[in-house]
């Protein structure tokens, strides 16, 4: 795609040039203009060396027409492969294609991830219905993507991948990863959750696992996001307190 847009860019450019100089060049030699102005021939040729440029002009608009047409058609496939269609964060597929790329070699130590499970839907679906489990999981996705903002950065930089892996389960995977960026995070995922519940809204009832600095139990992103999984199905807190 890039190497069309830059190919047609150089194409139109060198048009645009070439179309001044021939016009500079008529205008400026009285000869020639004479000779084109005075000769039926000349003229004819002229006119349909004129008419054939004119023409390529608008092939050339309507070949960036179909480009943009394209490329926007590649955008919307590319969001309905990897997003998730309900909340807009990578979707399941997503999260294998993320996970793949260090399935050949080795996780980086500074590597983080963090497995939430949304442990109350069942309850919000019984009671408000699937409308409202649904808004439930796309409130929750918002809560996690506003959380891994990076402060003071321009809006959107992120330093962590944010996922929903099937159903009511979220990961959230820090590439820069430290024991403050993961507080940071899940003390900004508390907050912004107490802002819904303030309010009025159904509180969202949230089990977590974090893994990071395992130090060599864990060699693998796969074995790290398994990890953090366990680690959630385990927290036995935020069990309670959905009880």
């Amino acid at each position: 795609m890039k190497r069309f847009e830059w190919i047609k860019t150089i194409q139109l450019v060198l048009y645009i040039l070439l179309t001044v100089i021939a016009l500079v060049t008529i205008f400026r030699d009285d000869a020639l203009y004479q000779t084109i102005a005075s000769d039926p021939h000349v003229r004819l040729l002229s006119g349909i060396l004129w008419l054939l440029m004119g023409l390529s002009f608008v092939f050339m608009f309507l070949d960036f027409g179909s480009y943009t047409d394209l490329k926007r058609e590649n955008l919307a496939l590319d969001q309905a492969i990897y997003s998730d269609t309900l909340t807009g964060v990578a979707n399941r597929y997503s999260c294998d294609a993320y996970i793949s790329q260090y399935l050949h070699r080795r996780m980086p130590k500074e590597m983080g991830c963090i497995t939430l499970d949304l442990i109350n839907l069942t309850q919000i679906n019984q009671q408000y219905g699937h409308e409202g489990g649904d808004e439930a999981i796309r409130e929750f996705s918002e809560i996690l993507t506003e959380a891994a903002r990076i402060k003071g950065a321009p809006e959107g930089a992120t330093n962590c991948f944010i996922g929903r892996n099937g159903g009511n389960k979220f990961l959230a995977i820090f590439r820069s990863c430290s024991h403050e960026i993961i507080s940071d995070f899940l003390l900004e995922v508390e907050q912004l959750e107490g802002r819904r519940e303030t309010d009025g809204k159904v509180p969202l009832v949230y089990a977590v696992g974090v893994a990071f600095d395992e130090e060599s139990s864990v060699k693998s992103l796969v074995e790290l996001v398994a990890l953090s999984d366990h680690r959630a199905s385990q927290d036995e807190v935020h069990k309670r307190t959905e009880e």
